[in-house]
């Protein structure tokens, strides 16, 4: 009998290291790849290092929950061409009210950063502004729902074969 349960762990273990959809038990996504937002600075520090950021912009609540975990399972597959970022806003105010959004949890991919072309007036020359092209993520809140809506917008999300 205990042949026969080593077998069954070995086909499960197999299953899921291998097959690419969810079969009912939990996936192994191994270490988070999902970051947690500190500051402004990092994630332009994130953003220049030449990736799509998808930016989760949250507070505390039960579709938060499933919404970290569809997160982790993204992040995991999406890694390294696109990196996944946590805003949890009652800790961040002023980087959630600029943009000027009411209602939480919502999803904005940041991607394509360039110098913009005029400073303007800058008050301090060290002060350097980019562009920053911003999609709103109105589709499924999946991992299939950022595949789709990766490539309906052009965005290498995986790396080429």
């Amino acid at each position: 009998m205990e042949e026969d349960s080593s077998f069954f762990d070995r086909m499960i273990t197999h299953l899921r290291s291998t097959c690419k959809y969810y079969i009912g038990y939990p996936k192994d996504l191994g270490p988070s790849r999902v970051f947690h937002f500190t500051s402004e600075r990092d994630f332009v520090k994130l953003l220049h290092e030449g990736f799509p950021v998808v930016v989760a912009f949250t507070i505390r609540g039960s579709y938060t929950e499933h919404l970290d975990k569809v997160l982790e399972e993204a992040g995991a597959e999406f890694y390294p061409r696109v990196k996944f970022m946590r805003v949890e806003c009652p800790k961040y105010p002023g980087f959630c009210l600029t943009r000027q959004k009411t209602e939480y949890p919502f999803v904005e991919i940041f991607y394509s950063p360039e110098q913009a072309a005029s400073e303007g007036r800058v008050a301090d020359p060290n002060t350097t502004k980019y562009n920053v092209k911003v999609l709103p993520f109105t589709y499924d809140v999946s991992a299939y729902g950022f595949r789709e809506f990766f490539k309906r917008h052009g965005i290498q999300a995986s790396d080429p074969k």
